[in-house]
């Protein structure tokens, strides 16, 4: 079994910005010299998170709308009254959403369903500079 792990950088508005990263993981995953296995895809940090949608305009208004109602902006947060930063929502919905994602790959291949892809979303309230950490296992 050979493990190789990659950095991806991306940049991102904040507010809940869903960004698709299949084509990112893809690329490092052919790159990568491994054939078959698996990928395991990590965000650092405590107001983004990893999941596999339907990456699609209708959706991704969908997906912020119900973040807002199920974990709204606009309320008070022990961590704002703490920190002053005002993200305490960022911090909750990451840590609903999780910040990763294990995704088997055959052929180099991942095994995403037809409509599925892999999106970074970033809850924080401003825009940020994100580093995706990708470990790649297989043979």
């Amino acid at each position: 079994m050979t493990i190789i792990t990659k950095r991806i950088q991306i940049n991102t508005n904040g507010h809940t910005d869903t960004i698709n990263v299949t084509t990112d993981i893809s690329r490092e995953i052919n790159n990568s010299g491994i054939n078959s296995g698996i990928v395991t895809v990590f965000i650092p940090g405590s107001t983004a998170g990893i999941s596999a949608i339907e990456y699609e305009p209708g959706l991704i208004s969908d997906i912020k709308d119900m973040w807002e109602r199920l974990v709204p902006s606009t309320i008070n947060y022990e961590h704002n009254k703490a920190w002053g930063d005002e993200n305490g929502h960022s911090h909750v919905r990451s840590s609903l959403l999780g910040p990763s994602i294990t995704i088997p790959f055959v052929n180099k291949r991942l095994t995403l369903g037809t409509w599925q892809q892999v999106v970074i979303v970033d809850f924080d309230n401003r825009p940020r500079s994100r580093e995706i950490v990708l470990q790649i296992m297989g043979e």
